[in-house]
């Protein structure tokens, strides 16, 4: 095996990372606050966009006319969720900025800021049309999606600037390719719980590891995977009938099964590698990530879906991704 060292990146870089790093942790934050909204039915706590009945705060919407009919538990979590967005959006407009500015000296990857720029726009957008579409399925879930995705870009960027290599050694490019696979899977996986979620299908399974008793219960799955739906209906509280709720619901869970086994595999071709022993770390944090996963969405349903577990459940998400971007990096740089 090829011996490496690596160097610390250069100064002006060492603050930048930590602004990404500060970017990752606001990121994490949004998506969970996100989730937490979604679940406790404070989507459309704010039913207007970007204000809350056409004011800054709830507070502004209490001496309306409409102000009895406001809940404002729900309002105030629904803006501090965009509070925080809001300032996610700026801490990614100011790595832009700086990366365009300082792009000569190539310290910020400049397609990699641009691009980050160009999704946390696009998932503004999409926030603002979950509002002004009334949680439209489709939309929630572009919403997570792209949520993660920023989440994931603000990750590898902290990753990218974190050191230089100098030498590197080898790796195996069937190992890469299952990190690969197991991110694929895993974005895929997640795709579906924004799903579920976004289609209230979350209950329509209530036991576990059976789904209304059976290993295979009758289900809608035409009616489940419709991916548009009329922008005149409010989508709150879900309006697919429970055959196509348990269709997605048991889609989600067979998704968890092969997610697992490719995250099980790429975690495994690494550590059984000698060579590989600088990202044994990176892979045994892949496996914990999995197994918190699991533990948590087996322990929401056995004690009937608490808002804080199916909270957790998508923190668990979010942690797996980090983890699995940790590795491919890992092994993509060898620093």
């Amino acid at each position: 095996m090829a011996e490496f060292t690596a160097t610390r990146v250069a100064p002006p870089a060492l603050w930048l990372r930590r602004l990404a790093l500060a970017g990752v942790l606001l990121a994490f934050g949004v998506v969970v606050l996100g989730a937490y909204v979604r679940l406790s039915a404070a989507g459309l706590g704010c039913p207007d966009w970007p204000g809350c009945y056409g004011h800054a705060t709830p507070l502004g919407a209490h001496a309306s006319a409409s102000a009895a009919a406001i809940d404002f538990g729900k309002a105030w979590r629904e803006m501090i969720h965009r509070y925080a967005a809001l300032t996610l959006v700026l801490v990614i407009v100011l790595i832009a900025a700086l990366a365009i500015a300082m792009r000569r000296t190539r310290v910020i990857p400049l397609g990699l800021a641009v691009g980050l720029l160009g999704i946390v726009v696009l998932q503004a957008a999409l926030g603002m049309l979950t509002v002004t579409w009334q949680l439209t399925p489709l939309i929630v879930t572009l919403h997570l999606m792209f949520g993660m995705t920023t989440l994931a870009l603000l990750w590898w960027l902290a990753l990218t600037l974190r050191v230089r290599p100098v030498l590197l050694p080898s790796a195996p490019p069937r190992a890469a390719r299952l990190v690969l696979l197991a991110l694929a899977a895993l974005a895929l996986q997640i795709a579906l719980g924004g799903w579920t979620s976004s289609n209230y299908a979350a209950i329509a399974c209530p036991d576990f590891p059976a789904c209304r008793g059976s290993f295979w219960p009758p289900a809608d799955f035409h009616a489940a995977f419709v991916l548009w739906h009329p922008l005149s209906v409010n989508y709150e509280g879900g309006v697919l009938t429970d055959p196509a709720r348990i269709a997605i619901h048991f889609t989600h869970r067979l998704g968890a099964i092969l997610a697992s086994l490719a995250l099980i595999a790429a975690a495994a071709a690494v550590l059984r590698r000698r060579t590989l022993r600088y990202a044994r770390g990176q892979a045994l944090l892949v496996l914990l990530a999995l197994a918190l996963q699991l533990a948590i969405g087996a322990t929401m349903v056995l004690r009937g879906f608490p808002l804080a577990l199916a909270t957790a459940h998508n923190a668990g998400a979010a942690l797996a991704l980090l983890a699995v971007l940790a590795l491919l990096h890992r092994l993509r740089s060898h620093a």
